[in-house]
């Protein structure tokens, strides 16, 4: 019955190949009866419907299914597709779910998979496996492979030498176009892709590259050395990622040699590997600010985001316990005019809000260098004027709502005075405090938060309570 259910299913799907209407809805989401085909194909360990429904999907698509199986299913999925599967699809699905897919999986099957690869992905599919896991795989590869992947791993996280792939095209400096040419077109082992050959000497040291649309609008007879750009940009190959980002995105550059300490040439980077930086330094920065790990994904388990997020937490707490001894200080003023009760969340929220407009500002224009020591005292005045005339409009807002809502004219003045001081306070704060702490060597992003919130409910309570207890004299 099971052998006949398995051979419906393959004349079922015999001729069927995933398209993307069949493999998304109109959403983008994967479609359900899609998943639910693809699970029922591995619980039956179908490998032949596997190979004709998921075989032909983008590595990026993959990736989208293999994160939406059950757990126990993805290093089913892999195993019973085989060669068929294309290991890139790892490098496309959260940290937490690969390392999970990586530890149920044989080390053969891996080094088989990881060949297939570039050595910039597979290098990313095995930077996080603990040393021994790494060199049980790397024990699998023949000694070329090995070698090449083992120097990539020694270097920095998140620098140029993780990201760059080792496979480029480099040719002598007495050779002449055509002979590159054939070179390029004999060759079996060369990149998949590339957009410029590169000129090195004896010992490798990079000389310069050729860009390929010169090389081929080019007689054959004419030397390469004449065509080289020496002043080719390179980066190092212990450069941060996000320096060789920033490089990419001033200088538009396509792809960037990677060079070692000698100047020879190691690698080379390209646009995808940066867009994919990019990506990840941004999403780095957003989750940095809400007080969320750079490192946390939608995979992980509770117990591994509790640990993560209660620092922070405990961070606000404090922040909020100050907060709250300003308020008990003004308790007596509090009792006698219950309209200061009502209005000071008012006063503290608006604080907020404007120091993390400020702060958002700040922080990026930290992490993008448009904001330096050349430019930061204008930054610092700009945004203060800002608060200011913030301060003076919702003053005018606020201070009239206040005295109409509770017939009360002097709570006009009151309120606006606290309303200028807070939005003024927060300004401030929240484009000096991020300075700061980047010259104190700590990631604004990470901290700025919790100082930003105490300075705009300290002096928001503080400016209002303070204000409101000397003019009516509630003291």
């Amino acid at each position: 019955m099971v052998e006949r259910d398995a051979q419906a299913r393959e004349r079922d799907h015999a001729d069927t190949r995933a398209t993307d209407d069949d493999f998304r809805d109109e959403s983008g989401a994967i479609r359900a009866d899609y998943l639910e085909r693809v699970t029922d194909a591995i619980r039956h360990h179908d490998s032949a419907v596997l190979r004709n429904v998921v075989g032909e999907l983008h590595e990026a698509d993959t990736g989208d299914l293999i994160e939406a199986l059950d757990a126990d299913l993805r290093p089913q999925l892999i195993e019973l597709m085989g060669k068929d599967f294309d290991f890139s699809a790892l490098t496309e699905v959260d940290d937490t779910v690969r390392g999970e897919i990586l530890e149920e999986l044989k080390p053969e099957t891996v080094a088989e998979g990881v060949r297939e690869l570039d050595s910039d992905d597979a290098v990313y599919i095995l930077e996080d496996l603990d040393r021994q896991e790494q060199v049980e795989i790397l024990s699998q590869l023949p000694a070329g492979e090995r070698i090449a992947l083992e120097r990539s791993l020694l270097y920095p996280q998140e620098s140029a030498g993780r990201r760059m792939q080792t496979e480029f095209i480099a040719v002598p400096p007495d050779w002449n176009v055509g002979q590159a040419i054939d070179y390029m077109r004999e060759t079996v082992d060369l990149p998949d892709r590339f957009y410029e050959l590169y000129i090195t000497d004896a010992v490798g040291k990079f000389l310069g590259a050729v860009a390929l649309d010169r090389l081929l609008r080019t007689k054959r007879p004419v030397p390469v050395i004449e065509l080289m750009d020496e002043d080719r940009r390179r980066v190092r190959a212990t450069d941060d990622q996000e320096e060789v980002a920033r490089q990419f995105e001033r200088y538009n550059l396509v792809a960037a040699p990677v060079v070692d300490e000698d100047d020879r040439l190691v690698g080379v980077i390209t646009f995808d590997d940066i867009v994919d930086v990019i990506e990840q330094e941004a999403e780095e920065d957003i989750k940095a600010l809400g007080g969320v790990s750079a490192y946390e994904e939608l995979s992980d388990s509770v117990w591994d985001i509790v640990k993560a997020r209660f620092p922070w937490l405990l961070a606000n707490l404090g922040c909020a316990l100050l907060a709250a001894w300003v308020i008990g200080q003004f308790s007596s003023s509090i009792e006698k005019m219950v309209a200061l009760a009502v209005l000071m969340p008012i006063v503290a929220s608006m604080g907020g809000n404007a120091g993390t407009q400020t702060m958002t500002v700040a922080v990026r224009a930290l992490a993008t260098r448009e904001l330096s020591d050349a430019n930061a005292w204008r930054v610092v005045r700009r945004e203060l004027l800002v608060g200011i005339m913030n301060g003076i409009g919702f003053a005018i807002i606020m201070g009239a709502v206040a005295a109409a809502w509770f017939s009360i004219t002097d709570l006009f003045l009151v309120m606006g005075l606290a309303m200028l001081t807070v939005l003024a306070a927060a300004a401030l704060g929240g484009i000096v405090i991020p300075i700061l702490l980047t010259k104190l060597g700590v990631d604004p992003a990470v901290s700025s938060g919790p100082f930003v919130t105490t300075i705009t409910d300290v002096v928001g309570f503080f400016a209002f309570l303070g204000i409101a207890t000397i003019w009516f004299g509630l003291g």
